[in-house]
């Protein structure tokens, strides 16, 4: 699940949301934001049953997908748009 909150200067807090306990082990979100760099923005389980990560993105598209413990690579089915590139959102 995707939460985005529009911020000051054109930018948007985009808060990456997944449960705590699927898929099992370290979920990194990674796009073009960070150099599809795994590890650089690592979902921090919460005590609300979930985990997530928050990102501060420009005006614009980004793509982006999750890599999981194992090489496990998934898309956000809440974003605007998936195509064989992975996960796509509008900002």
């Amino acid at each position: 699940m995707l939460r985005r909150t529009p911020l000051f200067g054109g930018k948007t807090r985009v808060t990456f949301c997944l449960p705590a306990d699927r898929p099992e082990g370290i979920v990194s979100v990674v796009g073009d934001f960070n150099d599809w760099r795994p590890g650089r923005h690592e979902l921090v389980r919460r005590r609300n049953g979930m985990r997530t990560v928050s990102v501060i993105l420009p005006r614009g598209t980004h793509r982006f997908r999750y890599l999981a413990t194992g090489g496990v690579w998934f898309d956000d089915e809440t974003a605007d748009h998936i195509d064989h590139e992975g996960s796509v959102i509008h900002l």
